[in-house]
């Protein structure tokens, strides 16, 4: 994908775009993990399937922003305790 973020003038900087499937605890189900990584770390996040149940949750999530910041968001996600798999191919159609 060839995004750049334009910000004020300055140089553009390249976007990326990753597809990870987030897997999460029972004991962070209810935390705002997808909104803190969105706020914490400048990148757009867009939920592409998701299933919540009582004791596990998982999200089909794009993240897009500079490569550095979503690598340090998923760097993060891992370390709160969210399981943090790649996706690839179309995660609407099938």
């Amino acid at each position: 994908m060839d995004r750049t973020l334009r910000s004020g003038g300055e140089s553009d900087t390249p976007m990326a775009m990753h597809r990870t499937r987030l897997t999460f605890p029972e004991n962070l189900i209810t935390r705002p993990i997808i909104f803190e990584m969105a706020r914490d770390f400048g990148v757009v996040t867009n939920i592409r399937r998701a299933d919540v149940r009582g004791d596990v949750g998982w999200v089909i999530l794009e993240l897009e922003g500079p490569e550095e910041e979503i690598e340090k968001a998923l760097a993060w996600a891992r370390a709160e305790g969210v399981r943090v798999d790649p996706v690839t191919g179309d995660v609407v159609e099938g």
